[in-house]
């Protein structure tokens, strides 16, 4: 156990501690001893016992104040959380409806594609037949004025 030596109210006092806790007892006691005196300044001298009390009160309502911020600082944690995850639901259902999209317009795409190719081999055979034809016709209209 570790001893620390405080003084509070102008008053020294040994209070014993757990061992390396000694700098955070001075540290609470310089505050608790602040918050003494800075009550005593504004109140007056109304006695010791009721400062202490007022004192007490005082930062026991601070603490209930910070508990309360920090349980209301948790809940809004929370809230953003359950919105994170909402939104995170969103994102990767948008994401699927747009890979089923692009999946299909690049379907889309490769049936265009081969049918273009299809089209193009058509108009290409179409092209030479009909050349073809009309080489026949000028040779046979050829040989039908020669004669």
């Amino acid at each position: 156990m570790g001893n620390v030596n405080v003084k509070f109210n102008g008053k020294d006092f040994l209070l014993s501690c757990e061992d390396g806790q000694e700098e955070h007892l001075e540290e609470l006691s310089i505050t608790l001893d602040k918050k003494f005196n800075s009550l005593k300044e504004k109140l007056g001298n109304i006695g010791e016992n009721k400062l202490l009390l007022i004192t007490t009160i005082s930062v026991i309502d601070e603490y209930f104040e910070t508990k309360k911020n920090l349980n209301s600082k948790k809940n809004e944690i929370e809230n953003i959380k359950k919105k994170f995850v909402e939104l995170k639901s969103l994102v990767l259902d948008y994401k699927k409806e747009k890979d089923v999209q692009i999946e299909s317009l690049k379907n889309n795409l490769s049936s265009l594609s081969d049918e273009f190719k299809k089209n193009i081999n058509n108009y290409d055979s179409l092209i030479d037949s009909t050349a073809e034809k009309i080489e026949k016709f000028i040779k046979k209209n050829d040989e039908n004025s020669i004669q």
